[in-house]
């Protein structure tokens, strides 16, 4: 059983940024595959970005392509995403979430999801 905790989110301006981590408990982190989806409210959850486990390959939504950057620390069991340049319809609830496969991009392929930090960017 792996443990998801995001954090990092917050009330930030338009054109503003923020870091947000994905912290593990339970297994390795390096295990798995790691992705980072949003919802925001009255949409469905989306993909945003994902990881391999070691941290050699990354691929992303092509809305968020150029602003957002998805990062991974297997010493530290964490993961981050580094989101720049942000715009009111980057508002909603980021989670992250765990795939014992290669790289991902379905709701449905993953196995393990944190409970969601909320982000709202203000125009």
């Amino acid at each position: 059983q792996v443990q998801l905790v995001e954090s990092g989110g917050g009330l930030v301006q338009a054109g503003g940024s923020l870091r947000l981590s994905c912290a593990a408990d339970g297994r390795t982190l390096s295990s798995y595959a790691m992705a980072w989806f949003r919802q925001a409210p009255g949409k469905e959850r989306e993909f945003v970005a994902v990881i391999s486990r070691s941290g050699a390959s990354t691929y992303y939504a092509d809305s968020v392509k150029g602003r957002f950057t998805i990062s991974r620390d297997n010493a530290k069991n964490t993961v981050y995403l580094q989101i720049n340049s942000l715009k009111s319809e980057d508002t909603a609830v980021y989670y992250c979430a765990a795939s014992s496969g290669l790289l991902p991009s379905l709701r449905r392929d993953f196995d393990y999801w944190g409970q969601g930090t909320q982000v709202t960017v203000s125009s």
